[in-house]
């Protein structure tokens, strides 16, 4: 299958690349590389030593595996460019992950937002044109959301996969049976963006019959798969940071080098999580089962839920780091529950990696290795959703 990965340098773009090539899919990324840039504006990086996107996929054809392509285009701002792009390669798939994806970051100022909401809501309409421009607009689109877009106000019953039955009452007092979405609540920017996302989705699938895939992703943790461990030029992105780590890999970070595991508010804040290696899983069952297209088709793409303080209490159980407790910087609940379904990828086969001590040993012992990496100023989040909530620094 020939396939265009939107965003094919990040953090989950690029080990999708790398599966989806082995698998013998024909592979070609699209990115401007403006994670990387935002690497250099934070003053951070990578945890890994990440090289140049040619030095990686040139990397990656001299291991005798397909050459894949690279183009660099920002889809948000050179839509005549990207229908060109589609037209010419005539994907029958395509990935976007090209979307500003933490929320910290999002927040962060009203320039923050502004970038957030550009380059995500832009890019992602300029896609849907640009199939809608395709000869045959028979590219399916497979995106990846958040579970972020339902919010985390608890729930007395499990989150579906994207719909909900509801009942409204008529004038006649009869009950009448109606699909929706299911609520939106996002707490960011991000979320915000993602819940912009779906509307556009349903409306060009309406409208236009566009097959689109809308997959809600939970929080991932680790960081590498089989493929990017082929050779050191493959090794994926790993970050730590305040804004971009994403909540158990930055504890493992932290108790590597005896740094305090920061917990925000009380802790109980739960949420759900996935491992990288099914992140790639998810997305090749996505494009090798496309939907019918009738209408959009969501999918929960999470494993398991749990409470931040339960994974800093199990790093430190593991580990030995002590626990602090500093202002949570989100507005949001000090406590909730969650509970998902994700039926419609088990029902295409997907069985989860679930969180256990050797994977969380794993990823503790590749952070041990790359100590020298870590930038301590990065660790703090700094990003805050109410100037009073400034979690501040735990004493080292």
């Amino acid at each position: 299958m020939k396939v265009i990965i939107l965003g094919g340098d990040g953090f989950c773009g690029w080990p999708t690349a790398l599966h989806l090539s082995k698998e013998g899919h024909d592979v070609t990324i699209l990115d401007n590389l403006s994670r990387r840039s935002i690497d250099d504006e934070l003053g951070t990086n990578s945890l890994t030593n990440i090289p140049s996107i040619h030095k990686r996929l040139s990397t990656w054809s001299n291991l005798g595996n397909s050459k894949i392509k690279f183009i660099n285009i920002d889809i948000a701002k050179e839509l005549g460019n990207l229908i060109d792009v589609f037209k010419e390669e005539e994907p029958e798939a395509i990935i976007h992950f090209a979307e500003q994806r933490a929320a910290p970051y999002s927040m962060k100022s009203m320039t923050h937002e502004k970038y957030t909401v550009h380059n995500n809501v832009l890019g992602t309409h300029n896609v849907l044109l640009a199939i809608n421009k395709m000869p045959n607009k028979k590219a399916d689109l497979v995106h990846l959301g958040t579970m972020g877009v339902y919010g985390y106000d608890g729930a007395e019953f499990p989150i579906p996969d994207g719909y909900q039955n509801i009942y409204i009452e008529n004038e006649s007092g009869e009950k009448i049976k109606k699909e929706i979405l299911y609520p939106a609540n996002p707490g960011s920017v991000y979320h915000m963006t993602k819940c912009i996302d779906a509307q556009l989705f349903q409306f060009y699938n309406k409208n236009y019959k566009l097959k689109i895939t809308d997959l809600h992703q939970g929080i991932v943790w680790g960081c590498n798969t089989k493929e990017t461990l082929e050779h050191p030029d493959l090794v994926n992105r790993f970050d730590y940071d305040g804004d971009y780590g994403t909540v158990l890999n930055r504890f493992l970070i932290q108790a590597s080098i005896n740094y305090p595991l920061t917990v925000h508010g009380t802790g109980g804040q739960t949420r759900a999580f996935i491992n990288i290696k099914d992140t790639v899983k998810c997305i090749k069952l996505a494009i090798e089962n496309p939907p019918s297209g009738e209408r959009v088709r969501i999918a929960n793409q999470m494993a398991e839920t749990f409470s931040v303080k339960h994974l800093a209490e199990r790093v430190s159980n593991l580990t030995g780091a002590k626990i602090a407790f500093v202002n949570n910087p989100r507005n949001e609940l000090e406590e909730n529950e969650l509970s998902v379904k994700n039926e419609v990828l088990c029902n295409l086969g997907w069985n989860p990696i679930k969180l256990d001590d050797s994977g969380l040993h794993e990823i503790y012992s590749y952070a041990k290795k790359h100590v020298g990496n870590i930038n301590l100023e990065m660790i703090p989040a700094t990003s805050c959703w109410n100037e009073s909530k400034m979690p501040g620094i735990p004493t080292l």
